[in-house]
C-alpha cells in the first residue's frame, strides 16, 4: 500500500517536535481517556513542574532523529496495513497466528534489527458455527440476535439449547439466586458506557459463566463490553475451573441485550441457541524477541511489549496491531541512530495474550535468571490513539529522572505525567521481580466501540494519531536507555487488583 496518503509533512512534522505542549486535560470531563482506570483520579495529571529542556544539544539531535521521522514517513501505518489487510485476524494456534510470527521475523530483517523466536505452547480454540434466536411467544415475534461465542467457550449440542433466560446485573446478583437459574440461560446485563465502565463489568464476561455453570445454568449470554454499537457483538475470553463444569456462552450485540431486557419486564422469554466451538489440541508457537544492543550496559533491558495475536473477527488494527508497529518502529528507528543507546532496546511481540496470557508468562520463565537487570518495561496495548502522558510504576525519585526527558514529547502533547497504571497484561508475569513499569498512555476513549469485534480494521485507526504515539513510544525508550541513572525498583505490585487487562 502507499503511505503518500498518511505522510505528514516535514514541517508539521517539525513543528510537532518544536511547539509547546497543549494544556492538560481536564479528567472531570474526560474520564474515558484511561482504558480502565480505578477512579476519576487516576486518570488525572499529576500536579508536577512542565518538562524543562536539560537535555544536551546532542541529545535534542538525536530526538530529532527519533521523533521527526516517526512523525514524517508514515512507516508504522504502512506496516499496520501489511499486518492487518495482509495477514489478518491472528487468533493463537492458527495459521495466521503463525503467519504473523513469519511477517514480525521478515520485517525485523528488513529493519536491520536482530530478531529470534521463542516457543509458547498456546490454545487452540475455534469458534465454528453460532447463531440465536428469541423465540417467539404470544406477546412477540422471533427475532434472530447478533452474537458472538466467548472464547473458551463450551458447545451446546448440534440441535442446539433452547431455556428460557434469567437476567442478573451483577456476580453478586447471580449468586443469590441460587438454584433459580438452573436449566436456565443467564443473561449478564450491564451499563457499560465509558471506556471507564471496562473494570467495572469484565469480570461478567470473564467468570460469570463459569459462575453460572456451578449453579446448573445451561448458556450465558453476556451484553457486549462496548462503548458504541450498531449491533455489533464484541467477543473476548472467559474461563472456566480445570474440571469444572462448562457451558456455552455468547456476547450478544447491546442492542439485543436491551431488547431481551425489555421483554423480560413482561413476562418469560426463550432463547434458542447453537454454537459449533471447539477445543484442539494445543499448538506450538512463538513470541517473536528482537532487539538493538546497548554500546554500555548491554545486560540491561528497556523492555517494549505488545502482542501480536488477536482475536478472530475483525482484523486486529487497535488490539494489538498498533501496538505491534509502534514497538517495532522504535527497534527500527533507534537501530538507524549513529550511536546505539547505553542499555539494550528489546522488543517482544508476545503470543497469546487474547485468550491465555502464555507468551507473557513463557517469556517471564524462559528470561527469569536476567529480570532483575530489566530496568524497565513499556507495554502498548491500548490502540493507536493520540498520546497523552508517561505514568510510572517504580520507586521513588521516578519523576525527576525521567522529567527532562519528556522536552521533546511537548510538540506531541504528551509531556506531562499522568496517575494510573504503567503496567499491562503481558508484563504482570514480571511484577514480581519488580521490574519498573512505564506507561506511553494513549487516548483510549474510543477504542471500546470497536475492542473485540468485526470492526476492528486499518480504517479506525487515525495515521496521525498512530504516528504521534509512536513518536512518544520511540522517545521514551531510548530515553529510558540512554539516561545515566535507572528507575528504582518498586517494592510492591502497582496494586492488589489485577492489572488493567483489556481481556
Amino acid at each position: 500500500m502507499s503511505t503518500s496518503a498518511f505522510v505528514l509533512p516535514v514541517s508539521l512534522a517539525l513543528h510537532l517536535l518544536t511547539s509547546a505542549s497543549p494544556a492538560p486535560q481536564n479528567t472531570a470531563t474526560a474520564p474515558s481517556q484511561d482504558p480502565a482506570p480505578k477512579s476519576a483520579a487516576t486518570a488525572s495529571v499529576k500536579a508536577a513542574p512542565p518538562a524543562v529542556s536539560k537535555l544536551s544539544a546532542a541529545q535534542q539531535a538525536t530526538a530529532a532523529k527519533l521523533v521527526g521521522p516517526a512523525l514524517a514517513e508514515g512507516h508504522a501505518y504502512a506496516r499496520l496495513a501489511e499486518l492487518t489487510d495482509g495477514v489478518g485476524p491472528r487468533l493463537s494456534g492458527s495459521e495466521s497466528a503463525e503467519a504473523a510470527v513469519q511477517w514480525a521475523l521478515r520485517s525485523f530483517q528488513a529493519d536491520g534489527v536482530k530478531a529470534w523466536k521463542e516457543p509458547v505452547k498456546v490454545p487452540r480454540w475455534v469458534r465454528g458455527e453460532e447463531h440465536g434466536e428469541i423465540l417467539s411467544s404470544e406477546r412477540t415475534r422471533g427475532l434472530p440476535l447478533a452474537l458472538l461465542a466467548l472464547g473458551g467457550s463450551a458447545p451446546t449440542p448440534p440441535e442446539g439449547i433452547t431455556a428460557e433466560v434469567v437476567e442478573v446485573n451483577s456476580l453478586e446478583e447471580l449468586a443469590a439466586l441460587g438454584d433459580k437459574v438452573k436449566g436456565r440461560i443467564v443473561l449478564f446485563n450491564h451499563t457499560m458506557s465509558e471506556a471507564a465502565d471496562y473494570g467495572r463489568f469484565a469480570g461478567m464476561r470473564s467468570r460469570g459463566p463459569a459462575a453460572a455453570a456451578k449453579q446448573g445454568a445451561v448458556a450465558a449470554l453476556v451484553r457486549s463490553l462496548a462503548t458504541a454499537s450498531l449491533r455489533t457483538p464484541h467477543t473476548g475470553a472467559t474461563r472456566f475451573d480445570e474440571g469444572g463444569p462448562r457451558l456455552p456462552a455468547a456476547a450478544v450485540s447491546v442492542e439485543d441485550a436491551l431488547t431481551l431486557h425489555r421483554m423480560l419486564q413482561g413476562g418469560t422469554v426463550k432463547v434458542r441457541l447453537v454454537l459449533g466451538c471447539s477445543d484442539l489440541p494445543e499448538a506450538d508457537s512463538s513470541n517473536v524477541v528482537a532487539e538493538v544492543r546497548g554500546r554500555e550496559k548491554p545486560d540491561e533491558v528497556v523492555l517494549l511489549g505488545a502482542h501480536l495475536d488477536s482475536w478472530d473477527v475483525g482484523t486486529g488494527a487497535h488490539d494489538d496491531g498498533a501496538g505491534v508497529v509502534m514497538v517495532m518502529e522504535a527497534a527500527r528507528l533507534i537501530a538507524k541512530l549513529p550511536q546505539a543507546p547505553r542499555r539494550t532496546v528489546r522488543v517482544v511481540l508476545f503470543m497469546n495474550e487474547e485468550n491465555g496470557l502464555r507468551g507473557g508468562r513463557a517469556y517471564a520463565e524462559a528470561h527469569a535468571k536476567e529480570l532483575s537487570k530489566h530496568v524497565a518495561a513499556v507495554e502498548m496495548d491500548a490502540g493507536g490513539g493520540r498520546p497523552l502522558g508517561v505514568s510510572l510504576h517504580a520507586g521513588p525519585g521516578g519523576e525527576a529522572l525521567m522529567r527532562p526527558w519528556l522536552a521533546p514529547l511537548e510538540g506531541l502533547g504528551a509531556a506531562r505525567f499522568l496517575v494510573g497504571h504503567a503496567t499491562g497484561a503481558d508484563l504482570s508475569p514480571m511484577e514480581p521481580a519488580h521490574v519498573p513499569f512505564v506507561g506511553v498512555r494513549v487516548d483510549s476513549s474510543r477504542y471500546f466501540d470497536v475492542h473485540h469485534s468485526m470492526a476492528d480494521t486499518l480504517d479506525k485507526v487515525d495515521p496521525q494519531d498512530l504516528s504521534r504515539s509512536t513518536a512518544a513510544v520511540t522517545w521514551m525508550a531510548y530515553a529510558l536507555a540512554e539516561a545515566p541513572g535507572t528507575l528504582v525498583r518498586p517494592t510492591a505490585p502497582e496494586s492488589d487488583e489485577p492489572p488493567p487487562a483489556k481481556k
